[in-house]
């Protein structure tokens, strides 16, 4: 999984396997549009206006938890 971000644009994209063809962008609002198999499989999801649907925390990090083990890993992110 990748998670990258454009400033230029406020567009992040988090791309869930690599895009193969036939895949299409379905667009589910005006900030969300899903990268989507015709078997269901979804490859990536676009996040328009980026900076307010990934608020980040005070002091401006990406928190990362894994769920099963309950580890966590701090990114450093802006937007």
């Amino acid at each position: 999984m990748k998670l990258s971000y454009d400033p230029r644009y406020n567009i992040a994209y988090i791309q869930l396997q690599a895009k193969k063809k036939g895949i299409e962008a379905i667009k589910v609002s005006d900030e969300l549009v899903v990268d989507m198999a015709p078997d269901g499989t979804i490859y990536g999801i676009e996040l328009l206006n980026a900076n307010e649907q990934l608020k980040r925390d005070k002091e401006g990090r990406l928190l990362v938890v894994n769920e099963a083990t309950g580890e966590t890993m701090d990114i450093p992110f802006s937007v």
